[in-house]
Formats: C-alpha cells, structure tokens, sequence
C-alpha cells in the first residue's frame, strides 16, 4: 500500500488545495465561460479544467506517491493505475448549477484507502462554506470569509434521527424508485440541494438521508462520503452493504447516505 504522509499535514493541504481550486473556479463564475460538452453530454467549461490543474500540481507537491484519479484527466483518456491508496478529484461538481447560476456546486478531493474514502475535502465556494474530515480524527465546517481567511473551524457530527426524518435529493435529477422508497419508509420531509453539499448536509447534522438511485461516479461521491464516515455517518450500496471504492471505471450504482437513520435497501425499489 502506498505510503500516506502525516495525516493531520495532508489533510490541511487537502484544504488548501480545495480553496485554492475553488478560488479558479470563482474567477470563472464572475467572468462568464464557455460551456462545450463530453463525449456523455455532461457539461464542461473551463473552470472545471482550469480547477483540475491547480489541485493536480498541488497533489503532486504534497503527496508525489499516490496516485490521481480526476474527472476532467479520464474524460481526456488520462487514467493512472491504482493500488490501494489513490486520491479522487473532481474540480467542479455540479457543472450543471455552475453553469446556469445557482450556488450548489463544489470542489471535491478524497482520499481512498483499501475501498474506503477516509479524507475528503468538500468546498462551496459560492456559499463560502468548507467541510472536510478524516475517518481517524473527525469532522469539522467553517466559513470563508474576507481575503481567504476561514472562521473557526466547528466539529459536525451526525445527529440523531427521530420520527421526523429528513431528506436530501438532488435538485438536477430525477430518481427512479425514489418515490416509491420514501413512501414506504414515510418520509415526507425533503430538501433539494444540489452536488456533493447532499453528503455535507448529513455530516453536519442538518438532514438525517441522502438516497440516490442513479449511476455516478467516484469523484462525484468519495469527497463527500469521507466527510460522512468522518462525522459518524455511512453510505451503503443497493443492497445495504457498505459502499466501496475503486470499482471498475470508477463507477458507482445507487447509494443511501446515512447518518444514525436505518434505511431500507434501495434496490427492491429499482424499475
């Protein structure tokens, strides 16, 4: 297994390195871009090129030994081998509310280990809000505030569900099964969000499941799950299983996210 260096280091340059992609994406969200489209018809502009490169030359400083899975590199065919240990970058989550002028998109880098996302860093530069967290020390938020300083970082924890449950569902697509799923678990209360704040907003305390029944991929989802695990949470596949990473293409089936709620499975659910 690679070498991971100083945890508590890595994970303040994960941070940096989230900010400092966040500030490029910034740029381009005040100045106006083009929009051209993947091979898959997913948008893309230049801030989610121009994001990727400052997070990759940074990841190559800070951690020279572990490998780099981005989005934006495997869309142009540039996909390294992978052991164990390898980061997942996704400059520019939730390219959609990017391009149209909403506020929900992020900058996500997780690290992987052994399957598991353990560290990841989710940002929201247009709402000035970071979440980041390691699955050996925990959780915390903070604001960013004027000339890049952050606020206080506060710890997040999961919080305890009760009869009440509340849901996060993506604002950009529709989900089949999903009605059918909250219904039978009698959920009636949802809110609409969009990228990978859905993981953040569980991590924080603030909603109780994030069900998703569509494919995605990794780097859209490691970010935000480490924050999760590292705040007390779990993200389980279909069939209630623990959710793993570096699958083949990096591709991901449906998912629930989950604080101390028990969710039923999602795929008896599935047309």
């Amino acid at each position: 297994m690679t070498d991971v260096p100083n945890r508590a280091t890595l994970l303040d340059a994960l941070v940096s390195l989230a900010e400092a992609g966040g500030d490029v994406v910034m740029r381009h969200f005040v100045a106006g871009c083009t929009t051209s489209f993947k091979a898959d018809d997913s948008p893309v502009t230049a801030a989610d090129r121009d994001a990727e490169g400052v997070i990759l030359a940074g990841l190559a400083r800070v951690a020279p030994g572990i490998p780099v899975i981005a989005e934006e590199e495997c869309a142009a065919g540039r996909m390294p081998a992978v052991d164990a240990t390898f980061f997942l970058v996704d400059p520019l989550d939730g390219t959609k509310e990017f391009v149209r002028r909403g506020d929900d998109f992020t900058v996500n880098i997780a690290l992987v280990e052994a399957g598991v996302p353990t560290m990841g860093v989710v940002y929201a530069p247009a709402r000035h809000t970071l979440y980041w967290g390691d699955t050996t020390t925990g959780a915390w938020a903070a604001t960013r505030i004027a000339d890049g300083q952050r606020s206080d970082a506060r710890a997040i924890h999961v919080r305890i569900a009760d009869s009440a449950v509340v849901a996060v569902a993506s604002r950009s697509h529709a989900m089949p099964g999903l009605d059918d799923w909250f219904a039978a678990a009698g959920i009636d209360d949802r809110v609409s969000v969009g990228s990978s704040l859905k993981f953040a907003l569980v991590a924080a305390g603030e909603a109780d499941v994030y069900p998703r029944t569509g494919p995605t991929m990794e780097w859209d989802t490691a970010a935000g799950d480490a924050v999760l695990r590292a705040a007390g949470g779990r993200t389980l596949d279909l069939d209630g299983a623990t959710f793993q990473y570096g699958k083949a293409g990096f591709r991901n089936e449906g998912f629930v996210a989950t604080g101390s709620y028990d969710p039923a499975p999602l795929r008896p659910f599935l047309p």
